[in-house]
């Protein structure tokens, strides 16, 4: 198995020598529970602290230890970020994988490998260095268990001597990495110095590929998106977290409880929150919907298969009318799939998720900075409109490194929408929760232990009138049923507003969201440099869908839909949402395989398509 979808190529290429400088993905080939991990960090801090605009992607096994996994770091002067489809520099340390890892390359690639995978034996048309790992790491004075280990950062010194990274960013990262770790940190600097000199006085440069400092990373951070919701949802309020682990979203809580120990405990030391590990998802957003009603900014994270299970209590909230926040950790099907590989696959499902006529609040994240700021967006939105609000991440945003300015203070006050007091409800003298006073749809709420007797309520499901009063009338149901949907209709000016790039004179444009988005901006110029083929860009934030977005579809003949599912999903939403007159100018690439999508598939299929 290879992680590259680029065919396997001949021997009789020719290998290109010209200078390539801060322009290259580096893809290391490993097992699961190696070790690699903390390796594969120093070296992507490494060439971040060099100034170097850098993406850090890990695909790996949903099985036990000792499986294959690659991690690729992706370094471009120009801020590319998105996944490449071709490999520059493979470095091959497992062997189960090597050989076909090796055939996927493309002509003048370099490989960097154990010497006793002999892997120099394949291909011609490459660039091989062969490292002695076994005898390196038996002189830095592990024992035979850690020796294991220390193999991986061997490597980073050899790529770091091979790339001419300062050898001092790598020291300075072995350090953060190890921070707290007084011995791992030596035994690990001995282990990549080893590396870096047998590389000085053995391996003969003879590939193209440089790393040179730029100043493109100064007072920039490298943090996960799970790890940057959390923050985010600390600082929005939140102070009820109930979840069940699942892949990928289990960091994003456990990261929260790291944070909320840190900065929410009280003068006392006793916590001022509650985070609670439920027996399985339907539990989870129970508990959420419960402490939603009683006035806490409540929320769970997971991924599809428990957003499958969180479907009727979702169709409850809807109903009933109660805030919550879900953080949806998008991953490839169900577990009997590839839970551990990256997918878009939940939009249509979330859009609409319970039995009955709902509708629900999506936001798309397309950074770990819109990770921290969607997380009190979602609040906000789930309190003023008093409804389900669903934040749509995926796999290879929450779980990946990515490059980020620092994150903002926020300084906008909460906005916790129509909750009445006390003295509210004297000056109004009456409460009825579904009546729609304002136009807007949305009805006013109390909160339990408000001291008036007529603040009270049922919290029902759909069959209930205006004063939340048991009911079966037909008119009563329409009537809160139209009701319901003007509220979604409102949420149209309220939610965030897409991102338009466009320009009089392109006929064809594309619509993307989430981290398909880094994809785009790179094959949009690859469409102008190699076809001349001008596009305008309009990148979705949320759903329900604003006029921006009808506009934009009304301006191009032709419309590509570019997303990570098999059927278009965004597409079919869209073509729900728009005049049937314009859905044949949408048309759908859609990316399957699980990897994160690269600019080069949706350029090459983009034209494709259109017959070029």
């Amino acid at each position: 198995m290879a992680t590259t979808d680029v065919a396997p190529r001949g021997s009789s290429g020719q290998l290109g020598q010209k200078r390539v400088v801060n322009d290259m993905s580096i893809q290391v080939a490993t097992v699961n529970g190696s070790g690699s991990q903390s390796s594969n960090t120093v070296l992507l801090r490494s060439i971040f602290q060099m100034g170097v605009p850098i993406s850090g992607k890990n695909l790996f096994p949903s099985n036990i230890a000792g499986l294959p996994t690659w991690f690729t770091i992706r370094a471009n002067k120009d801020g590319y970020i998105a996944r490449k489809k071709e490999i520059d520099l493979l470095i091959a340390m497992n062997a189960e994988t090597a050989q076909d890892d090796v055939k996927t390359l493309t002509a003048g690639a370099a490989v960097l490998y154990d010497e006793p995978l002999a892997l120099d034996k394949l291909r011609d048309d490459l660039i091989f260095y062969a490292v002695p790992y076994d005898k390196l790491s038996a002189t830095v004075g592990a024992d035979a268990k850690l020796r294991k280990l220390i193999k991986n950062m061997i490597y980073v010194g050899v790529a770091a001597q091979l790339l001419e990274i300062d050898y001092a960013e790598v020291e300075k990262a072995i350090r953060k990495q190890f921070a707290k770790k007084a011995k791992a940190a030596t035994l690990n600097l001995a282990a990549a110095k080893a590396g870096h000199d047998y590389a000085v006085a053995n391996l003969k440069k003879r590939d193209p590929f440089y790393i040179q400092r730029m100043d493109k990373t100064k007072g920039k951070i490298i943090v996960d998106g799970n790890s940057a919701a959390a923050l985010g949802c600390m600082f929005a309020g939140c102070t009820v977290v109930t979840w069940y682990p699942i892949t990928p979203s289990s960091s994003l809580v456990e990261t929260m409880i790291d944070y909320m120990k840190e900065h929410r405990l009280g003068p006392d030391g006793k916590a001022t929150f509650a985070i609670v590990q439920a027996e399985d998802e339907l539990a989870a957003i129970g508990m959420v919907i419960g402490a939603a009603w009683a006035g806490a900014r409540a929320m769970t994270a997971t991924a599809g298969p428990g957003i499958s299970l969180m479907a009727e209590f979702t169709g409850l909230a809807y109903f009933v009318e109660i805030p919550a926040v879900i953080w949806d950790i998008q991953r490839v099907g169900p577990s009997t799939g590839l839970p551990t590989r990256t997918s878009q696959g939940d939009v249509l499902s979330t859009a609409f998720l319970s039995h009955g006529d709902t509708k629900h609040i999506m936001l798309f994240p397309i950074s770990v900075g819109e990770c921290f700021t969607m997380a009190q967006e979602a609040f906000d939105l789930a309190e003023h409109f008093q409804t389900p609000v669903f934040v749509m991440s995926d796999l290879d945003l929450g779980m990946n490194n990515w490059m980020s300015d620092p994150f903002t203070y926020p300084e906008k006050p909460m906005d916790r929408g129509k909750v009445l007091t006390k003295e509210d409800i004297e000056k109004a003298g009456n409460f009825a929760r579904y009546k729609d006073i304002d136009g807007d749809g949305i009805g006013y709420r109390t909160l339990p232990g408000t001291e008036h007797p007529a603040a009270a309520y049922f919290a029902r499901g759909s069959g209930h009138n205006e004063r939340a009063q048991y009911s079966e009338r037909p008119d009563d149901f329409e009537r809160n049923m139209e009701r319901l949907n003007k509220k979604f209709e409102t949420a149209r000016s309220f939610v965030p507003r897409p991102e338009v790039v466009a320009n009089a004179k392109a006929k064809v444009g594309i619509i993307a969201y989430g981290t398909t988005h880094w994809a785009i901006t790179e094959s949009r110029d690859q469409l102008v440099e190699e076809h001349k083929l001008q596009t305008d860009y309009l990148r979705v934030r949320s759903y329900p869908f604003t006029r921006e977005i009808h506009e934009f579809i009304e301006g191009h003949e032709r419309i590509y839909v570019v997303e990570q599912n098999r059927d278009g999903q965004m597409a079919s939403l869209l073509k729900l949402d728009i005049k049937p007159e314009l859905t044949p100018r949408l048309r759908s690439i859609c990316h399957i395989h699980g990897l994160p999508i690269d600019a080069r598939s949706v350029t090459d299929e983009l034209m494709m398509m259109e017959g070029k």
